[in-house]
């Protein structure tokens, strides 16, 4: 465990990681590329190392220096594997490296950690399915341990629910290209957190892929095409940044991110838009955007395209006047520990009135006091939690190391 000790919160700026979101992407789509790709600035995390391991695993040639990722693209050709793939609890590996894996040889298992066997994929399979891809639940619960068994995808039409996550839509928009008739998805239910459909689809049209899309209900992409092999650049990572500008929105500071525009497909940029209808002042720099803490006052945030974020606003909602309520994001209950659960019983830890339902919380602001944290072994409960630290004495965040991921 580790103590958080309150000090003075100067202005300033600082650089953050790659994007862990963009990374995942962005070396699947290499393994698929016609050729050597260099990635710059990809994030080296425990989850996108799982990724990148994995994909070794498959028989794809990475080479890893201080700065790069050098990935050999072997056209969707992967090797077969005689050993299990072990995931860890990456929700995003397990499910875009289920849909790659039907482009491979044989029989695949992909598992994983004791809670990762408690996070429904079943909407996945069932997509799987639908173009002729064997892929099932080894234990018969819609959960990894998962069983693919790869060949050649002659793809089709889908119709796909992902009200529990985008990341079933994003795992056969990737695998799409490679297939022989191309797929066409129809979108069922949701999706929730679009921003990350979005991201997938910029992947893909930066490595030369076309796609079609109608908004988020139907998608095309034609198969038998190829993803470019070059270098890519793997732009900061705005989840990362969401903890700068809460931390100047909690200690009344002036902190930049660098590197971070508007423009960004990352979802989560939009943290600095809430955190300016509670009261701060946000600035769009040529290098970066800054934020700039002010007396904080309660919102209402839909929160569906951001969940990501939850934790971390709802840390800073502890700090304002009023009641917080943070709306749409009942798939929080299935991300690496039930977020909504977890955040209102820390926070009730450190003195502060929350509840949750079955899709949304809500939190008064008053006046935390120091306690031991649990994390859950979920990173962003650690990140956010720790925060608090920033100004209350007596924060410890038990199992720490959980930020790894």
């Amino acid at each position: 465990m580790i103590e958080i000790k309150p000090q003075k919160i100067n202005n300033g700026e600082v650089c953050v990681p790659g994007s862990k979101s963009y990374t995942h992407r962005i070396l699947i789509a290499a393994a698929l590329s016609d050729g050597i790709c260099t990635i710059h600035n990809g994030l080296k995390s425990e989850d996108t190392l799982l990724t990148l391991d994995a994909l070794r695993q498959m028989g794809i040639t990475i080479d890893i220096t201080d700065d790069r990722f050098v990935v050999h693209g072997a056209k969707g050709a992967f090797k077969p594997c005689m050993d299990s793939i072990y995931l860890g609890n990456s929700g995003t590996s397990v499910r875009l490296l289920t849909a790659v894996a039907a482009l491979g040889q044989g029989d695949y298992i992909l598992t994983g950690t004791e809670r990762m066997g408690e996070r429904p994929i079943q909407d996945l399979l069932d997509g799987l399915n639908q173009i002729g891809v064997k892929a099932r639940s080894v234990n018969d619960n819609g959960c990894p341990p998962i069983e693919i068994k790869g060949g050649n995808v002659p793809g089709g039409n889908v119709d796909l629910k992902c009200g529990m996550s985008s990341q079933f839509l994003s795992a056969l928009l990737l695998i799409s290209p490679c297939t022989k008739k191309g797929i066409q998805i129809n979108i069922t239910e949701g999706p929730v957190s679009r921003p990350y459909v979005d991201m997938t689809v910029d992947v893909m049209e930066e490595f030369g892929v076309e796609v079609h899309r109608d908004g988020y209900h139907r998608f095309k992409v034609p198969g038998g095409q190829t993803y470019r092999a070059g270098s890519y650049v793997v732009e900061p990572d705005c989840s990362q940044a969401g903890y700068f500008w809460a931390a100047a929105a909690i200690s009344g500071a002036k902190i930049k991110v660098k590197g971070i525009t508007r423009k960004t497909r990352q979802g989560d940029v939009r943290f600095t838009e809430l955190l300016e209808k509670m009261g701060c002042t946000i600035l769009y720099e040529t290098d970066g955007i800054a934020v700039s803490g002010r007396p904080l006052s309660a919102i209402t945030a839909d929160m569906a395209d951001m969940p990501d974020m939850v934790p971390t606003l709802a840390v800073v909602a502890s700090f304002a006047e009023g009641t917080t309520v943070i709306e749409n994001v009942a798939h929080l209950k299935a991300k690496e520990s039930d977020r909504l659960g977890s955040v209102v019983q820390e926070l009730s830890k450190i003195g502060i009135q929350a509840s949750c339902s079955d899709t949304g919380m809500m939190i008064t602001g008053g006046t935390p006091h120091g306690s031991e944290i649990d994390t859950y072994g979920d990173h962003r409960m650690a990140m956010s939690f720790s925060l608090v630290g920033l100004k209350v004495p007596g924060i410890i965040i038990k199992d720490e190391m959980c930020v790894e991921k």
